[in-house]
């Protein structure tokens, strides 16, 4: 059993309901950092994990892996991180660290990589996420956060926001006049248009109907907006884009999507439909065409997104809530009733009982 109290929200069933527990955490070892959690963002993976939708969920649960925090205490070799620094942890606390993913700054593709809550830590102990008053992790998986981030709307970074720079960059869509197109324009699809704007890339925003069309041109700043069940757009759009991300995780049909790519196009998935997808081969064989898909990104990566946020003043749209409103947040973000993260604001809101 661990030494150090600690209090958050927890869920104890698939029911998904969060309410207060109480737990521990280890104490804070020589390469560990020890912050107090500030703010901490609601991802909809949350929601999968809550109610056990993917199968593999450790009950008590506390969620939360877009934590940005305070420094309180360095274990005795900790090189990078100070007491009072504002810092971030994303989705994982840990990974085997000698893989060649590990050895290529690729620690979110470890095969024993450990995420940041509804995992087993290497101690053999459950691991708890942000929606709590602290937490203690190895200083590797943890970030700096940029002076100019305001706090509250860089949490959301730390999954939707290096989801969307992590492709870009690795497929090489970060060129500047490329035609990148957005599937979606939901807590992923946003900020995906504000990194894909600042890499100097012409951004056609798609969905389904034209209720965003107004946001994502004049707010968000994309160059275009394509109805997806327009076949008139469709069809002008035709070998257009030399990249799709597509963060949809419902069922939508990937034919019209493929007809969007010019030759050697590239259609990235970043969200998770619950059932198999059906893929069109031919159009891909036609046009040399590449389906792939992309989760989020290394530590070093993860860095060099926050940095780059910075510089670009990229952050995510958010709604700041206060702890005991999180499960009404979760049944608004079920229904897509948020633009375009919650953030709870764990400092202020969040009382041990």
């Amino acid at each position: 059993m661990h030494p150090v109290e600690a209090f958050g929200w927890a869920a104890r069933d698939t029911s998904g309901l969060l309410s207060p527990f109480n737990f521990f955490r280890r104490a804070t070892g020589e390469k560990d950092v020890k912050l107090k959690v500030l703010y901490c963002g609601i991802c909809h993976s949350d929601i999968h994990q809550l109610k056990n939708e993917w199968g593999s969920s450790l009950y008590p649960l506390v969620p939360g892996h877009e934590i940005v925090g305070e420094v309180t205490e360095v274990g005795s070799k900790v090189e990078k991180f100070t007491v009072g620094e504002k810092v971030a942890v994303g989705g994982y606390c840990g990974s085997c660290r000698s893989c060649e993913d590990c050895m290529n700054n690729l620690e979110n593709y470890c095969s024993k990589g450990i995420a940041t809550y509804n995992a087993i830590y290497s101690d053999g102990t459950p691991t708890y996420g942000g929606y709590s008053d602290m937490i203690v992790i190895d200083e590797h998986f943890v970030f700096h956060v940029p002076e100019n981030l305001p706090l509250a709307a860089a949490a959301p970074l730390l999954c939707a926001g290096i989801t969307m720079y992590s492709p870009l960059r690795y497929f090489g869509l970060d060129k500047p006049g490329l035609h990148v197109g957005v599937v979606g324009l939901g807590g992923l699809g946003h900020v995906g248009v504000k990194f894909a704007k600042a890499m100097g890339l012409k951004v056609t925003v798609i969905s389904t109907s034209r209720r965003k069309q107004n946001e994502a041109l004049e707010r968000l700043g994309a160059d275009s907006f394509l109805v997806s069940t327009d076949p008139d757009q469709l069809q002008a759009a035709i070998g257009t884009m030399d990249g799709i991300l597509d963060t949809v995780s419902a069922d939508h049909p990937l034919d019209p999507l493929i007809g969007l790519l010019k030759s050697h196009g590239k259609l990235i998935f970043l969200g998770a439909p619950d059932k198999p997808v059906e893929l069109p081969v031919l159009p891909l064989l036609m046009g040399r065409k590449l389906v792939a898909g992309s989760g989020i990104g290394g530590m070093k990566e993860t860095q060099e997104m926050l940095d780059f946020a910075a510089k670009h003043n990229i952050t995510a749209d958010v709604e700041v809530i206060p702890m005991d409103y999180v499960n009404t947040a979760l049944q608004r973000l079920t229904k897509g009733d948020v633009k375009y993260r919650f953030v709870i604001d764990v400092d202020k809101t969040l009382r041990a009982e």
